[in-house]
């Protein structure tokens, strides 16, 4: 009987100690399958909201969505390792953090262009832009470098061949009248200038419609904004998985619709 009770207890102990293997193989299969992504509100907010709650469990993916404000926060946070990838940015911007920060983060793929536009309350379409006109453009180098592409490629001014800052405009024969202004802030400079040169990130929260674009960014632009990572993170699994989530045909649908066309996914 002795006997009989100490194989029982060995039994129950080998029993215990298999579920806790259990436990801890369930918990650690757990974060393989989950992925922390960093993006602004809109419109790639938007998106991974949609990829969390319908597109990413259908398969076997869980995303967690982190919101930033700012354009200068998202690639810190994957540098350090709070998130796992971020979704906000273009190459150019990506490639000029690296160099800043010495920091190695690489693009997974285009995932979508937010184009970038000039904005007017008060001017009907760009002929009417009157000489002398007040313009805000962003004072960050890379979007700085994109406003003064788009207003060159219509004539308004004349660039060097990789134009960062006003110093790189060869002419403005329209004597535009150029203020540099944080990117969240172009919106609201509206107020008081003829124009403002708005990213789509900050013009949809804003309230800023099609109606109101003298000048857009068309499909050929070289500013699609990717996913990034850290480069040993390419090849994960997850964001390899993430990533097919995001150009997938269900999103380009889901883009389309919510977006009305505003939005351009990469094709």
């Amino acid at each position: 009987m002795f006997r009989a009770q100490i194989l029982k207890a060995a039994a129950t102990g080998a029993a215990a100690i298999l579920a806790l293997s259990a436990c801890g193989a369930a918990a650690s299969s757990t974060p393989a399958e989950t992925i922390t992504v960093g993006a602004l509100a809109v419109p790639a907010g938007d998106m991974l909201k949609q990829v969390q709650r319908e597109l990413a469990p259908k398969q076997g993916l869980t995303v967690e969505y982190k919101e930033f404000s700012d354009y200068n926060t998202p690639n810190p946070a994957v540098s350090d390792g709070d998130i796992d990838a971020n979704l906000f940015q273009n190459t150019t911007f990506m490639e000029t953090y690296n160099k800043a920060a010495g920091k190695n983060l690489v693009s997974v793929g285009k995932v979508y262009l937010p184009p970038m536009a000039l904005y007017s309350n008060d001017v009907a379409n760009l002929a009417a832009l009157p000489d002398g006109a007040s313009v805000a453009i962003p004072n960050d180098p890379t979007n700085e470098s994109r406003a003064l592409k788009l207003l060159a490629s219509k004539g308004l001014i004349e660039v060097t061949e990789n134009p960062i800052t006003l110093k790189d405009v060869k002419a403005n024969p329209k004597n535009l009248k150029f203020t540099e202004i944080e990117n969240a802030s172009l919106p609201q400079a509206l107020n008081d200038k003829d124009a403002a040169i708005v990213t789509l990130a900050f013009a949809l929260p804003a309230g800023l419609s099609a109606d109101k674009q003298l000048l857009v960014e068309g499909k050929d632009s070289a500013y699609y904004n990717v996913l990034a990572v850290k480069a040993e993170m390419k090849d994960d699994p997850r964001v390899q998985k993430l990533y097919k989530i995001l150009t997938s045909q269900d999103m380009k649908d889901f883009i389309q619709t919510k977006f009305k066309g505003l939005v351009i996914p990469a094709s």
